[in-house]
């Protein structure tokens, strides 16, 4: 079945990736669907997560959003040849709280490795301070690439709240990413020209 609709209105310019990301694009104070995992009536991934498979293009996983907890916001996003960001804000535990990266690959020293909650990824996770701000990073390793939380979290209580925000994140394969591009441009256009 073939999907028409607005949101593949931009699929060309997003697909224009060798051009686009020899500098830095940065996409500011838009809503969480801009890197949504499921959108529409569809639940196709949205188009900023297409862009930040284009970013990386080694990643055999791509970092988005399920949901949004209460108090958390989605703050912008940021992509270049190698890289892509988004980060996440929360009324009582700060602007840029949380820090969702991918790159081909991370530096996991100093990390202690952790029952991983994600099908085909390791976990490992770093805290480095405690107080007066929880703050961290935690790594999924996975073929080609590698996603980073970074968390800076004020307020009393802080494990809690990193972990109902980091709930809300989840992934889509470049593999189904690669298929909706197909698809969704008749075959004319392939996520990885």
């Amino acid at each position: 079945m073939r999907r028409a609709g607005r949101r593949w209105a931009a699929l060309p310019t997003v697909l224009l990736g060798p051009v686009l990301l020899t500098g830095c694009i940065r996409v500011a104070s838009l809503g969480s669907d801009l890197v949504a995992c499921k959108e529409g009536d569809e639940g196709t991934p949205a188009n900023g997560v297409v862009l930040m498979a284009q970013s990386v293009p080694s990643a055999a996983w791509v970092p988005c959003l399920e949901g949004m907890p209460l108090g958390w916001h989605f703050a912008d996003m940021e992509a270049d040849s190698d890289s892509a960001a988004f980060w996440l804000d929360s009324d009582r535990h700060g602007v840029h709280a949380i820090e969702v990266q991918l790159t081909e690959s991370c530096d996991t020293s100093g990390a202690s490795e952790i029952p991983s909650d994600r099908q085909d990824m390791r976990r490992m996770e770093r805290v480095t301070q405690v107080s007066p701000l929880f703050v961290g990073r935690r790594f999924y390793l996975f073929e080609g690439g590698c996603i980073t939380v970074l968390f800076s979290i004020s307020g009393e209580d802080r494990s809690e709240p990193l972990a109902i925000a980091t709930q809300g994140l989840g992934t889509v394969s470049r593999d189904d990413l690669r298929e909706l591009v197909r698809e969704e441009s008749d075959g004319r256009l392939e996520l990885d020209p």
